[in-house]
């Protein structure tokens, strides 16, 4: 009774139904709100104690528990194969045709890249995905299918694939027990979801919960001041992103997943990750030729981190608008058959 008069008395300020009124608004209000608190005041959230290990160093465990609780969602056997094949999909068309692409472009022009964007640049900006990001979008507006493709982001996370992909003398060398550390959670959450099915209902609300705390988070890893330093290059690639590897994205879900009116989901893999703006040091300091091009690439990355995961949710938010996608219901929702239109 307590509960249910709790549940009926108005908010005296609609906070969390304004925020849910904005497109993707509980992933991008706290994520804005954490790059001004980074930028404007960087010790504040430095005080410790619970302060900082929730809005500061929270990060990776509210992602961790939301990838929990995407793991425990996918208990069937359809929605594990599908989870699987989004996954491939985005990991291809987000990261794995962009990246050689822009190899092939080194092969032509050199490491100095063109324009003034190294290809150092284009490959830690263009070959990496907010994870985090997707995860936030996808939870609010997918499926377990879309959230579960949130693995692809722990293939291209970090600089594992730029070195890859460069292919200098000895830079193939890939801590694979990250990649396992990164698989743990979601592997935990599959099992515990196929086993006890009261988990699973008491999960369904954790991403409602923990991707407006996990988006202040990551806010708090961008800086404003570094983000004008990258200047236009930095805008003019995330745009690049946004509109290359999202629509990319977009394609395969639309002819290859079928995925119909929720298709414009794929946009929200054009983003650049946080990392990103690490990759270049990582990169040079393996191959000390990259070492020119570090400042000019890292300031680019942070331009590129903010403006892509901006612009990303919402372009999608807008295609599935515009497609009907927001008002598909979780029945309608299901892909379509391979001979379908």
């Amino acid at each position: 009774m307590a509960e249910m008069q709790y549940r009926r008395t108005p908010s005296r300020v609609p906070i969390f139904r304004t925020m849910q009124k904005i497109p993707a608004g509980l992933m991008l209000v706290p994520l804005i709100l954490g790059a001004v608190v980074s930028t404007l005041a960087p010790e504040a959230l430095q005080i410790g104690s619970f302060t900082t290990a929730l809005f500061k160093e929270g990060a990776l465990a509210l992602i961790a528990l939301l990838i929990f609780a995407t793991g425990a969602e996918i208990t069937g056997r359809h929605s594990g194969k599908a989870a699987a094949s989004t996954t491939l999909v985005v990991l291809t068309c987000k990261t794995l045709i962009p990246a050689a692409l822009i190899v092939a472009l080194g092969l032509a022009v050199g490491i100095d890249g063109i324009l003034g964007v190294s290809i150092l640049a284009l490959l830690a900006i263009f070959g990496n995905s907010n994870g985090a990001l997707w995860l936030a979008f996808a939870g609010e507006y997918g499926d377990e299918r879309d959230t579960g493709a949130y693995v692809a982001s722990a293939f291209d996370d970090g600089p594992f694939l730029a070195l890859i992909f460069l292919g200098a003398a000895g830079l193939g060398d890939i801590p694979l027990l990250a990649l396992v550390a990164a698989i743990v959670p979601f592997v935990l959450g599959l099992f515990v979801g196929a086993v006890d099915r009261e988990w699973t209902r008491v999960l369904e609300h954790v991403p409602t919960i923990t991707i407006p705390f996990m988006s202040f988070a990551v806010g708090t890893g961008i800086n404003l001041a570094t983000v004008v330093t990258g200047g236009l290059a930095g805008v003019f690639l995330a745009l690049g992103v946004v509109g290359f590897t999202g629509s990319l994205t977009y394609l395969g879900y639309r002819f290859i997943l079928r995925r119909g009116r929720k298709s414009g989901i794929g946009f929200a893999a054009g983003t650049t990750a946080g990392n990103a703006v690490a990759v270049p040091a990582v990169v040079a300091a393996a191959d000390p030729r990259f070492e020119p091009f570090v400042g000019a690439a890292a300031a680019q990355a942070a331009t590129a981190v903010l403006v892509s995961g901006l612009l990303a949710p919402l372009v999608a938010s807008w295609v599935l608008k515009k497609s009907g996608g927001l008002d598909l219901t979780e029945v309608e929702d299901v892909t379509q058959p391979a001979g379908a239109s």
